[in-house]
């Protein structure tokens, strides 16, 4: 009898451990780890729902979009499908808790006065930078090199020494073809393309805190950040110690460069800081210096 009851005891009490072990926890949360995002048309973006607390019974979530013709979601994958604004929403199984992320989706290339613009900067040579706000990389005039536009001082070859090249080197006027850092179907655009471009509507703003101009209206605009430059006689970051204050200028190449100064050969450009821009030939640069390249559309 003793012994059945002890039994009958344990039984009771292993019960009560495993009731207890398997006593559900109730979600209180959901966050994306990601609140905005930019993406070109056909590129795609992955957000990570997480359900609070971490051991919570129930970690199922949906997914929905506010406009699946201009960005579709999948299982926390964002493909981006035409340009405009969409709401991606995740919400719990019980549709008691809810996060969100706001997609903008751009086109590829934006068409101002007459000229298609690329609306990011290149990046390493063939590629464009992933966000409209992102510097890029720098380029020396007419060569297909990029270079850091952070310190520290590393080229897309990852290499470290500076190429200083000659001042009086006048063999090419044109940035040829070969040596052209933009992807298939783009070039460097001409001094009369960048001229266009000062001509349109422009203001001066900052894009996810990135100073910088906008130039274009209504939905064709291009953003060109403020991605100072490098020095061009040993590749030293521009910096506020110099000409600007920091983050607040940028140097963008033209293809052509028969600038001529009694000490050298100047290749044209756009220089801009949040007040001003200068063009082209009337403030040239040695083309060993380091500028952004903003692509047109060949």
């Amino acid at each position: 009898m003793k012994r059945n009851l002890l039994k009958i005891i344990l039984v009771a009490i292993l019960l009560l451990f495993v009731t207890g072990c398997k006593k559900d926890q109730n979600v209180t949360n959901v966050t994306l780890d990601q609140n905005d995002i930019i993406l070109i048309v056909g590129e795609t973006a992955t957000l990570k729902a997480t359900v609070h607390p971490e051991d919570a019974t129930n970690k199922h979530v949906s997914w929905s979009s506010s406009n699946p013709n201009l960005a579709t979601i999948d299982n926390g994958i964002v493909t981006a499908k035409e340009k405009g604004t969409a709401i991606i929403t995740v919400t719990t199984e019980e549709g008691k808790y809810k996060a969100e992320c706001t997609v903008t989706v751009i086109p590829i290339v934006v068409e101002i006065n007459g000229v298609k613009w690329a609306t990011r900067n290149v990046s390493a040579p063939g590629t464009f930078a992933a966000k409209p706000e992102d510097a890029g990389m720098l380029y020396q005039w007419g060569r297909p090199v990029g270079w850091s536009s952070a310190d520290p001082l590393i080229n897309s070859n990852s290499e470290t020494i500076w190429n200083d090249l000659p001042y009086e080197n006048t063999t090419e006027y044109i940035w040829a073809k070969d040596n052209d850092p933009c992807p298939a179907g783009w070039r460097v655009p001409t001094i009369e393309e960048l001229h266009s471009l000062i001509d349109a509507a422009s203001e001066w703003t900052t894009l996810n805190n990135v100073h910088g101009w906008v130039f274009g209206t209504d939905d064709n605009t291009i953003f060109l950040p403020a991605a100072k430059g490098r020095e061009g006689e040993n590749g030293t970051l521009l910096n506020e110690h110099l000409w600007f204050a920091v983050n607040t200028f940028g140097m963008y190449w033209s293809n052509y460069s028969e600038w001529k100064m009694s000490w050298g050969v100047m290749a044209e450009h756009i220089s801009f800081i949040s007040d001003r821009f200068t063009l082209g030939g009337e403030d040239g640069l040695y083309r060993s210096y380091g500028c952004s390249v903003r692509c047109v559309a060949e």
